[in-house]
């Protein structure tokens, strides 16, 4: 009996942008910059993601969700670790998927459909 594992993929960070990979808790990827400037508590999470990213990578990847009506794509968990990657420019990320469908979630074992990020919007 084999068991499969989480799907586990790598995108390019440029791709977190308003016009592909969307923040779900925040309206633009700017508006979740300048909130977690201002708040305390998100500043140091910043602040330690910005220390430790460059010296061992992202130790938790992204989580993406992909609404199954549009087919728009979402950080769905991560933000903070999102952010992060855009202030250092990084040049990839690790990311885990799912659906976002009405029955319920669940974090996918199959390839991500990478076709949804090359669609005009």
């Amino acid at each position: 009996m084999s068991t499969m594992t989480r799907y586990q993929g790598t995108l390019p960070t440029v791709l977190l942008s308003d016009a592909a990979i969307r923040p779900t808790e925040y309206t633009r990827w700017a508006h979740a910059h300048t909130r977690f400037a201002r708040r305390e508590k998100d500043a140091a999470i910043l602040a330690g993601l910005l220390d430790t990213i460059p010296q061992r990578g992202l130790d938790v990847p992204v989580v993406l969700g992909i609404d199954d009506r549009y087919g728009d794509v979402y950080v769905a968990d991560g933000h903070h670790r999102a952010v992060a990657l855009r202030i250092l420019r990084a040049p990839r990320f690790p990311f885990h998927w799912y659906w976002i469908k009405s029955a319920g979630v669940h974090i996918e074992e199959r390839p991500f459909p990478y076709y949804l990020l090359n669609r005009t919007r």
